[in-house]
């Protein structure tokens, strides 16, 4: 089979709602990563033969293929091809596990996955919304086959089963905001981070002509366990999850650049990574947002590696009793799991998080001298991404 490997990945910082990305249109947000890639590795951008993009709320500025949109904004070349796909919070890690079908399956020789989402602007769900009068996404079929649970609901209930409690939680989420804050005093993210400047705008929303530029994740609160066990429940009165156990609205973009590595050769590129597996799986749409558990497990009986084959795992932190329930369920260690921080202290931009894990993976491993990680996500509807890595 055709080795695919990782030569470049990079990201935003993540903004948090309302925050310094907000008055950036999202196709210019995404853009900004995908003209990095370029301009960090040299490659002539005509060598791309298709892009991917993953976007959740494909509606207004997310709409009309904002990869493709994002891609000739910024003046990159209109002969190369864009997608973008929706696999809910997944979006980004199966765009960029597309992208590499393509480059394994010799559709092309050089592929980059991506994904935006810019939740300040579109709200999550603004695409399914009935004041837009284009009627609701689920047909009444579907409910005498599953019930219709939200995924604040499918989170309390995995707590349920694995006998998850507020207190696992809360402690959870703490060491989300310590990790991050320590790779960020540790300056851990460098080399992975594009600034972006981004314009002020009045009250009214409109360009006042100055700049501001954003170069930090915005997420990030300082707090203790007495401070997240005063937080009220955020699903059920009793529930275990709270503001502070439970990711955060951002926004943000990611990018990943693939290709084969005889392709890398003949490029003069040095590649960083080589892709070991990809894969989708569908599971309980009840409970949802246990596909990492079924993810994890496809990848390690594909490849016949062992949990502790694995040196570095990324698994998002949509709510913390996913983590928690996915590291009961496989024996996998928590002290290997997000090092530097999750989605509940650095943010969770919906369609750009597969991409953001990624990179955050690829360099951890170089950081550390690690080999292998894992990269899982839990997304809406019941599915599972999954990817692993090996660095070179």
């Amino acid at each position: 089979m055709t080795e695919v490997v990782i030569v470049d990945a990079v990201r935003t910082p993540i903004g948090r709602r309302n925050g310094g990305l907000s008055t950036v249109h999202p196709a210019d947000l995404l853009g900004q990563v995908q003209s990095a890639l370029i301009e960090r590795t040299g490659l002539d951008p005509a060598e791309v033969g298709q892009v991917v993009g993953g976007c959740v709320s494909q509606v207004g500025e997310q709409s009309f293929n904002i990869a493709r949109t994002a891609w000739l904004a910024a003046g990159l070349p209109l002969g190369t091809a864009s997608t973008t796909v929706d696999t809910q919070c997944g979006s980004s890690q199966q765009a960029t596990n597309l992208a590499t079908a393509l480059v394994a399956g010799g559709v092309t020789d050089v592929a980059i996955g991506c994904g935006v989402e810019s939740m300040s602007r579109i709200p999550i769900g603004a695409n399914s919304s009935k004041k837009l009068g284009l009627g609701v996404p689920i047909p009444k079929p579907y409910f005498g086959r599953y019930e219709f649970t939200s995924q604040f609901e499918g989170a309390e209930r995995i707590a349920e089963r694995w006998g998850i409690s507020r207190d696992d939680c809360d402690r959870f989420g703490l060491a989300s905001q310590e990790r991050a804050a320590r790779a960020w005093a540790e300056d851990r993210f460098a080399g992975q981070l594009v600034s972006v400047t981004a314009p002020d705008v009045d009250a009214d929303g409109n360009a006042t002509g100055t700049t501001h530029v954003v170069d930090r994740d915005e997420g990030l609160r300082e707090t203790t366990l007495d401070k997240l066990a005063s937080l009220k429940p955020v699903a059920r009165e009793d529930g275990v999850h709270t503001a502070g156990s439970a990711s955060q609205i951002s926004d943000g973009a990611a990018a990943v650049l693939v290709m084969t590595s005889d392709r890398a050769g003949s490029l003069g590129l040095t590649p960083r990574a080589r892709i070991v597996d990809t894969c989708l799986v569908g599971v309980d749409p009840v409970l949802m947002l246990t596909g990492p558990i079924d993810a994890t497990r496809r990848l390690l009986e594909r490849t016949g590696l062992g949990i502790d084959d694995i040196d570095l795992f990324e698994i998002n932190e949509a709510f913390a009793s996913v983590v928690l329930a996915w590291a009961k369920e496989l024996g996998a260690d928590l002290e290997r799991t997000n090092p530097n921080g999750g989605a509940i202290a650095l943010g969770h931009p919906l369609g750009a998080t597969g991409a953001f894990l990624l990179t955050k993976a690829l360099n951890e491993l170089e950081r550390t001298g690690g080999r292998r990680a894992l990269v899982s996500m839990c997304c809406g509807g019941g599915l599972g991404t999954g990817t692993i890595i090996e660095r070179i």
